[in-house]
Order: C-alpha cells, then sequence, then structure tokens
C-alpha cells in the first residue's frame, strides 16, 4: 500500500513538472528567440499584385455597445482601402445598430442561429467569400481594434511566404486589477505560446482573433467544425495536421478589451477550460497517432494543450508546497518549492516592462482571488458543453 501511494506521489509530481518545465522552457526561448514579423513596404502602389484581398471577418453577437466604435477604428488602417472589406457577421442586433452600420463603408451580414456559436457565424461568411475576390481571412472580435498597420503586416508576412499568423493581442483597457493581471497573462501567453513557439520552431498558438489565414486554408479547415467554444484550438489543428505551421507577428497589434470583473473573469475561464477539455477529448487518440506517425505539427500541438492553464497551476503549487510544509517531508518541500518557483521565474521573464510598472503588491490579493475563480470555472465547465457562453463587453 505504501509503495502505490509513494508511486502515486511521484507520478503526481512528475505531471507538474513536465507542466512548469515546459512554461520555463518556452520563456526562456522566448527571450531568446524572435517573431516573425516583416517590414512592410509602404512604397508600393494600391493596385499592385504584392497586395493581398483581405476580408476582415468580425463575428460579433449582441455586441450592439462597441461594434460602432470598433469598426470606425478598424477603418482606419494604412493598407489601401480598395484592398480589404471588413465584414460584420451581425447575430442578433437591435434595428438602430443594423441602420447606423449600413451607413458606414462595411458589409454587414446578418445571422440567427437556434444555438449562436462563433463557428457557425465564421463559416456562414465564409461560404459567402470567393478565392476571386480574396486571398486572407482576419477575424477580429467586435471589441477588437486593429493597429492601423495591421493589415499592412499581415500582407507582408504573406508576401514573404506564411499563410496562417497570429498577431500580438495586448490589452485595450487596464481600468482595474482584475483587467491588469487579465492583460498579464495575455502577455505571458503571446511570450511563451507564440513567441516562445516559435523560437522553438513550432507553431504559434491562434486566439481567435487577430488571425490571419489564406482563404482556402481557412475554408478547408473550419469545414465541419461544429464546437461550441474553441474553434482556434480545431481550427489550429487541422492546420498542424496538413503541416501548416502558424507565425506569430509581434508587432502587428490588436488591441482587446480585457475582462474587469472578477465574475466575467470566472465566466470567461468557464468557457476556456471547456474548450479545452473539450479539444483534449477530441484529439487525444488522433493526435497521439500523429505523433507516433512522425507528424510532430500536430501531435506537439495536442502536447501543448494538455498542459495545465497558469493560473490553475500556480494555485495546485502553492497548496501542495503548504501540504508539504505541514508533513515535514524534506524531499517533498524542496521539490514543490522548487517548482512554485520555477513557474514564478518563467511568468517574471514572460511580463513586458509596461506591465510591471502597473503591478502592485496588493495585486497578490487579487491573484489568489482568481485563483479561487479558475477553481469554480474548472466545476461548471459542464454549462460550456451546453450553450455558448458570451462574454459581454462594455462601451
Amino acid at each position: 500500500m505504501q509503495t502505490v501511494f509513494h508511486l502515486l506521489v511521484g507520478l503526481f509530481f512528475l505531471f507538474l513538472g513536465l507542466n512548469t518545465l515546459h512554461y520555463l522552457f518556452y520563456a526562456i526561448m522566448g527571450r531568446i528567440g524572435r517573431a516573425d514579423d516583416v517590414t512592410p513596404n509602404k512604397a508600393v502602389a494600391p493596385l499592385d499584385a504584392s497586395l493581398n484581398r483581405i476580408a476582415v471577418l468580425v463575428p460579433a453577437y449582441k455586441e450592439d455597445a462597441v461594434i460602432l466604435d470598433s469598426v470606425e477604428a478598424n477603418l482606419k488602417q494604412d493598407y489601401p482601402a480598395s484592398r480589404y472589406d471588413l465584414i460584420v457577421i451581425a447575430d442578433s442586433f437591435q434595428p438602430h445598430t443594423l441602420d447606423a452600420l449600413a451607413k458606414l463603408p462595411v458589409h454587414v451580414l446578418p445571422v440567427s442561429f437556434e444555438v449562436s456559436t462563433v463557428t457557425k457565424a465564421l463559416n456562414t461568411a465564409l461560404g459567402t467569400l470567393s478565392a476571386r475576390d480574396y486571398d486572407i481571412v482576419v477575424v477580429a472580435d467586435a471589441d477588437n481594434h486593429l493597429a492601423t498597420d495591421f493589415l499592412s503586416r499581415v500582407n507582408a508576412a504573406f508576401v514573404n511566404g506564411w499563410r496562417a499568423v497570429q498577431g500580438h493581442r495586448v490589452a485595450k483597457n487596464t481600468n482595474t486589477r482584475v483587467a491588469v493581471l487579465d492583460a498579464v497573462s495575455e502577455e505571458i501567453n503571446n511570450h511563451i505560446t507564440r513567441k516562445g513557439y516559435r523560437a522553438a520552431g513550432v507553431s504559434a498558438t491562434i486566439i481567435g482573433s487577430g488571425m490571419a489565414v489564406d482563404l482556402g486554408l481557412m475554408k478547408a479547415a473550419m469545414d465541419n467544425l461544429t464546437t461550441i467554444g474553441g474553434f482556434d484550438k480545431e481550427l489550429a489543428m487541422k492546420l498542424a495536421v496538413d503541416n501548416h505551421k502558424i507565425g506569430y507577428l509581434e508587432q502587428a497589434y490588436v488591441y482587446d478589451e480585457k475582462v474587469a470583473k472578477r465574475a466575467v473573469f470566472e465566466h470567461q475561464r468557464t468557457r476556456w477550460i471547456a474548450a479545452q477539455w473539450q479539444f483534449v477529448a477530441d484529439y487525444f487518440k488522433p493526435g497521439m497517432r500523429n505523433l507516433l506517425a512522425g507528424n510532430w505539427l500536430s501531435g506537439i500541438k495536442l502536447v501543448q494543450e494538455m498542459a495545465l492553464p497558469k493560473v490553475l497551476l500556480l494555485g495546485i503549487l502553492l497548496i501542495t508546497t503548504l501540504v508539504c510544509l505541514l508533513t515535514g517531508n524534506v524531499p517533498t518541500i524542496l521539490l514543490s518549492a522548487g517548482l512554485l518557483l520555477a513557474l514564478c521565474l518563467s511568468m517574471a521573464l514572460s511580463i513586458p516592462a509596461y506591465l510591471w510598472k502597473r503591478l502592485s503588491i496588493r495585486d497578490l490579493g487579487v491573484v489568489f482571488s482568481l485563483m479561487i475563480s479558475f477553481g469554480r470555472a474548472l466545476l461548471n465547465m459542464r454549462k460550456a458543453f451546453k450553450s455558448f457562453m458570451h462574454t459581454p463587453h462594455n462601451a
């Protein structure tokens, strides 16, 4: 019985160790590596063949409060207006919002579904796009503000050979401590799972917004997707199965609204955890087969998605270290404390200087409350399997 207990403890620490080393390794790689940015050629004429035709798809569900402001901001691109279209996929919008959008130089695609999902909205819009009219699809959330040179940077990357890239999503707001910590979490992900992954030679993760994909690839990858949440994970896996790497454009900024309240944070993370769980459940067997067959991109993608979320791992390591201290077992105390320090180091390496200035010792209390919210999200994730859990945005 004691042998079995020691074996279980050993497996538990092995699991925590692999997760921690995953974050630390890619955090270091992000420091010594570089992203895939290509400097745009500003001297190109508006009708030059090197300027790809871009469709910017904005799936929006009941986003009346933010959509007009976002559309107006995203029409300020330095990319020639004749080479891109902004397409708002308007799900359950108010009539006055549709009237206001009709006065702007954008395409509006009204949709309605019995159960609304981003996947359904995107596939409806993709069905209206022709290769004769567009080369690239960019996906943006309803609250996203694309930097004025975003499309120019995407085009430069595609001219340089890329067929799928993720932009650099950063916080549009840091008005509360929760928003600041959400921004920190986003930047840690940017550094580790995008810049770090690319420095190691594998695909960057995509987030579901601020990404750009070749139209043909996007249509093929999105075909038959029925997921309620987390379409980006399935999209990335399908690209990986076909050996298409995803690049990361660190200088192509997308300004994204961060959650400002703990309740919204918990709601959002419930959807994200459910999406991760569903993805691993659906793709574990085919992903392992691909890995054993030598398809490293899809196999590594599966392994990466099996990593515990950072906040959840941090909470588990804190509790484990406290339990080990209470038991007085020196080897496990040293091991758990070492893993905790390694995880904290990986996070410290990943936070940019501008956010370090926004952090204070008082934020530690918020971190603990968000750990509790993450635990509650884990327990409530079944809700996300039944219906799409929309994250509300503010004007």
